[in-house]
């Protein structure tokens, strides 16, 4: 069970730190790569960058903070999901280099260790309560 801890907290910290600088970048930063901005060269309109942020910053509040329903949970594990697959193909789509479309699918891979992870420690946790 400690073993598990750990690794559903190394992968979730490595998703939520990638969350993070991907909001503060959003917000605060242009990409020089990209001197019109990363959500133009992608092709999104100006006004996801706002749904996306204040999509992540929830997503973030329902994998970090505690007592948070399951299904609030797993609709945030869902949403990143989407998020980090949605990244990699709009990279693909527009001729990025190889980085740029596999980076967003490594921390997908992270994201999936994070939620099977804490399926396991949640599935413990109720049978230690007595529910099977």
């Amino acid at each position: 069970m400690k073993r598990d801890k750990l690794i559903y907290w190394i992968t979730t910290g490595i998703v939520s730190a990638v969350m993070i600088f991907s909001i503060l970048s959003f917000t605060f930063f242009e990409y020089a790569m990209y001197p019109e901005g990363a959500f133009k060269h992608l092709g999104l309109p100006p006004y996801f960058k706002i749904e996306i942020t204040i999509a992540k910053a929830l997503g973030l509040l329902a994998l970090l903070l505690p007592n948070i329903p399951s299904k609030i949970k797993e609709f945030a594990y869902f949403g990143f999901g989407i998020t980090l697959f949605s990244a990699s193909f709009a990279h693909f789509s527009t001729g990025d280099g190889f980085l740029y479309i596999i980076d967003p699918l490594l921390f997908l891979g992270c994201l999936i260790v994070s939620y099977v992870y804490w399926k396991r420690i949640e599935g413990a946790e109720l049978h230690k309560q007595g529910h099977p």
